[in-house]
């Protein structure tokens, strides 16, 4: 299945561009924490895929490195204010090293299937003030350690609104069913996201953003803290690279997340 994925993204991917107009910005939802609350025209399609991620999370005499490759995302414009959308991870590797024991454990997996539908509620072109809800669920047919070993359900708010032809400033609320550690039953988790982006050029956006989450599994609270930085390049109307870093602001956070990958409307 992944090197389907792989075949039809690659195919897609060195197809040449609509060469019809297009109606509105593009609007990926690659990078960043956030989420956009733009929707893609009725009939067009976005596929976006996170080409390489690497996360590192370091604890007492541990550090966990996860490798995520063909972090897929497809969207569908269903109507003026509302799209589908698939994703799924293609493939991820976890290496774990216990440096008191030392041993070094590997495993590998891919990731869960989620389904998810965003209604915007104001300016679908994401101009002006915009705002949309986006329920979603995930399916468990991924295996540990990418996948999470149950189904969750969960909500998204996310709104933005245009200060200038060059500054936006965005924010998303995300409440959760989330799926326990041990992968068996739900619990309680929120996140919020707040940013900004800025358009340096014509072609090149940069976004700053800060991000806090509340997880209530029954293993243990958590509150974490993060600050992300990318950029988005776009060489052409239909076409997207992004490159990003993610950084840990206290201990219960990754202590760094790098990635980087491409969008391409159709």
């Amino acid at each position: 299945m992944m090197r389907i994925g792989i075949v039809v993204f690659g195919a897609l991917a060195l197809s040449p561009m609509a060469a019809s107009a297009q109606e509105r910005e593009f609007c990926s939802d690659r990078p960043g924490m956030g989420t956009p609350a733009c929707t893609v025209s009725p009939g067009q399609v976005y596929v976006e895929a996170g080409i390489g991620d690497w996360t590192l999370e370091r604890s007492a005499g541990e550090r966990d490195d996860t490798f995520l490759a063909g972090d897929f995302l497809v969207r569908y414009g269903v109507a003026d204010h509302a799209e589908v959308q698939v994703g799924w991870t293609a493939l991820g590797f976890s290496r774990v090293r216990d440096s008191a024991a030392g041993s070094v454990q590997h495993r590998s997996g891919t990731g869960d299937v989620t389904l998810a539908l965003r209604r915007n509620l104001a300016d679908p072109d994401g101009s002006g003030f915009s705002v949309a809800v986006m329920p979603f669920v995930t399916l468990p047919v991924g295996r540990e350690p990418i996948g999470a070993g149950d189904w969750s359900v969960g909500a998204l708010v996310p709104l933005s609104y245009e200060l200038s032809d060059k500054l936006n400033i965005e924010a998303t609320t995300e409440i959760d069913a989330a799926v326990d550690e041990d992968g068996s039953g739900r619990h309680l988790a929120f996140s919020e996201v707040v940013g900004a982006s800025l358009q340096l050029a014509e072609t090149l956006t940069a976004t700053a953003e800060y991000q806090v989450m509340a997880d209530h599994d029954p293993q243990g609270h958590q509150v974490q803290h993060l600050s992300g930085l990318s950029l988005a390049w776009q060489p052409g109307k239909n076409l997207q690279f992004d490159v990003g870093a993610n950084a840990g602001l206290d201990r219960d956070a990754p202590d760094v997340e790098v990635y980087f990958g491409l969008s391409r409307r159709f």
